[in-house]
């Protein structure tokens, strides 16, 4: 696997991936294939218990890949990155995101999609793709059903990061560490407390029923959004130029339409 690296802790029953592109964890085709490619082991795995999310380095993840969204390429990037969820979705195996640095875009969506989300006092998460000119399609539907349409809006429409401890008094975190060291240890007793004890098979149970709401709806919605990027969202000016000012590095000249 070129841009993850996975390990099995607890006796083999948590699969630790961490995000490592050698930059900010981008989530480009190469590594959500490495992805995908591990989320097919876990599905034959009957012992395992847990997997957790992190990023190598500094930062959790800057999102998925900017050149990636041009409006040639969107369709089969949104296909594979979609993928990630509904794969999620149907291992209904715990999923836990341990977040330090920039936790932003499709990285703050592959966090969102986990049942449990932790994070020290580095953590700065956003959803930026209004920036650009484009919408979020996971997080669209993800925040609301999390924090409400309220919250939701604010972070969708405005596109600015919060901090970790604004996250979670607005319920995107269970909790906040001082720094790395002691979320790594704290979280080792978290796990051994509340996951290790219990059966792996009545864990997928309790998740996919705990979620039976949250998935009908992401997995009928989501579709639907990346229908709407693809078909609508990609025909306009300000879409495209969005991206190719990013690209390009400059600022973009909206014509808006």
């Amino acid at each position: 696997m070129e841009k993850i690296q996975l390990e099995y802790t607890h006796d083999g029953a948590v699969a630790r991936i961490i995000l490592n592109d050698g930059k900010g964890n981008v989530l480009d085709n190469v590594m959500m294939k490495d992805l995908l490619a591990a989320f097919a082991k876990f599905k034959e795995n009957k012992d395992l218990k847990l997997i957790t999310f992190e990023g190598a380095g500094k930062n959790f993840s800057f999102g998925a890949s900017v050149e990636e969204h041009t409006k040639y390429n969107c369709e089969e990037m949104l296909k594979s990155f979609h993928r990630l969820f509904y794969e999620i979705i149907g291992m209904s195996i715990p999923t836990m995101a341990k977040i330090s640095g920039q936790c932003l875009g499709g990285g703050m969506e592959l966090a969102l999609v986990c049942n449990f989300l932790f994070a020290d006092k580095t953590a700065m998460l956003g959803q930026p793709e209004i920036m650009l000119g484009v919408y979020a399609p996971p997080a669209s539907i993800l925040l609301p059903l999390k924090i409400g349409n309220a919250r939701a809006e604010e972070l969708l429409l405005t596109g600015y990061s919060i901090d970790a401890d604004r996250a979670k008094e607005i319920g995107i975190l269970n909790d906040v560490f001082k720094d790395r060291a002691t979320m790594d240890s704290s979280l080792d007793e978290w796990i051994k407390k509340n996951i290790l004890k219990k059966s792996a098979s009545s864990l997928r149970f309790a998740v996919s029923v705990a979620r039976t709401e949250f998935n009908e709806i992401v997995l009928t919605r989501l579709p639907e959004l990346e229908n709407i990027y693809v078909n609508e969202l990609m025909e306009t000016d300000d879409a495209n130029e969005g991206i190719y000012s990013f690209i390009e590095k400059r600022k973009p000249v909206w014509k808006n339409c």
